[in-house]
């Protein structure tokens, strides 16, 4: 079973291969939403991208990027600060499916000044 292991909060936990990391999270008691979106969700559609997390480790061992998921990383505009230097590794947690071994940051910070896209 793949383990995936939450850098923030040092807690690692075995789920099923192609098991969805929210629901994996929710069911291990890992808080992926920052205040308020801890209560006001989209509930795991991929539209309010408040649970993004950064992948560590283990990109590889993570589902592709859906069209559902890369028009909302570059449409909301929270989103797109916070990718800048990480469009890559940067992944929404409702729309990824965890077939390996990853290492995931939660709740990573917002580039607000745009440093890795003016330079």
């Amino acid at each position: 079973m793949p383990t995936v292991t939450f850098v923030n909060e040092k807690k690692s936990i075995e789920v099923p291969a192609g098991a969805n990391l929210r629901s994996e999270a929710i069911k291990a008691g890992v808080q992926l939403y920052p205040v308020p979106h801890n209560y006001l969700n989209c509930m795991g559609f991929g539209l309010c991208t408040s649970c993004r997390v950064i992948v560590k480790k283990g990109l590889e061992n993570c589902s592709h990027q859906g069209l559902m998921e890369k028009a909302a990383m570059i449409a909301h505009p929270l989103t797109f600060f916070a990718r800048l230097g990480h469009e890559k590794d940067l992944r929404l947690a409702c729309q990824m499916q965890v077939n390996g071994d990853v290492e995931v940051q939660t709740q990573p910070s917002v580039n607000w000044h745009g440093e890795n896209y003016w330079s």
